[in-house]
């Protein structure tokens, strides 16, 4: 049995499926984790949606910024955008059955010893803080109230993370941290407009991985979201967005066993959007 993270897909379905080809991805016998964004700005986001469900219980995802889109546009809560490549999905005939599956999918899972998130989590949380966040998240999208949570899910405030927070700010703000952040400041207070990789931090921020005495240094990160960033493989921190949809690479970890460092795979991909 093998275990494989693959970080941002966004609607790549060929990569994907070159991938798990080059691999011999066995959906009885291996487990696929997918680190956010599934959908958007590729050519197939609808392939990627159908492969992925598939294959069953050997796939876990965690939402991103894109997927919560996708479900905000489904919901009517959010008016497509320009570079948008989701109108397949909706207009599918198992659109109800995709987006059900999409919906259910995790905002950040702790498997194999590794936390899994979209785009990270604020220096003063936990591990336990974490997954406790990210269920009261997990447990609102999957209720009645999702749509009426998609129609306020948007906005860049509070930007930094209070306990005291209540409602929607505080479902807000740690959305954003899931599925938003890059750079923070020593408070754990976002910065949103910087996409440029961690060289380029505004001043008075930092990544938010490197933010002395992060809570959860002590636990493996995997994550996707920073394409600027590139694939980083440290003992604290996996980055796996490696730009698919800009023409980078479609990268993976793959790992035999729990003790063994994980092996990198990278699929070539042709540019499908140029960059922001």
């Amino acid at each position: 049995m093998s275990v494989y993270w693959v970080g941002d897909i966004q609607g790549c379905d060929e990569p994907l499926g070159q991938l798990l080809d080059q691999v011999g991805f066995s959906a009885s016998r291996d487990r696929l984790y997918v680190l956010g964004d599934l959908v958007n700005r590729g050519p197939s986001s609808l392939g990627v949606l159908r492969r992925l469900y598939s294959l069953g219980s050997s796939v876990q995802c965690v939402l991103g910024n894109h997927d919560l889109h996708l479900l905000a546009l489904s919901a009517g809560a959010r008016a497509p955008g320009a570079s948008d490549t989701l109108h397949n999905i909706l207009q599918a005939p198992d659109k109800d059955t995709l987006l059900h599956w999409l919906k259910h999918q995790s905002i950040a899972i702790y498997q194999e010893d590794v936390l899994m998130v979209h785009a990270g989590v604020l220096p003063q949380w936990t591990l336990e803080e974490t997954l406790s966040l990210a269920r009261e998240l997990e447990n609102i999208l999957q209720s009645d109230e999702a749509d009426a949570f998609f129609m306020k899910m948007y906005g860049n405030e509070p930007a930094q993370w209070s306990p005291q927070l209540q409602g929607m700010a505080r479902f807000r703000c740690a959305l954003n941290a899931f599925t938003r952040i890059r750079f923070c400041s020593l408070t754990g207070a976002m910065e949103f407009e910087t996409k440029e990789n961690a060289a380029k931090a505004p001043q008075g921020y930092m990544p938010w991985f490197e933010v002395p005495h992060r809570q959860t240094a002590n636990t493996t990160i995997a994550f996707g979201h920073w394409s600027t960033l590139g694939a980083v493989q440290r003992q604290d921190i996996w980055a796996l967005d490696t730009g698919c949809v800009w023409g980078g690479c479609l990268t993976a970890l793959q790992r035999d066993h729990i003790d063994d460092a994980p092996k990198r795979i990278e699929i070539k991909c042709p540019s499908y959007q140029k960059p922001f």
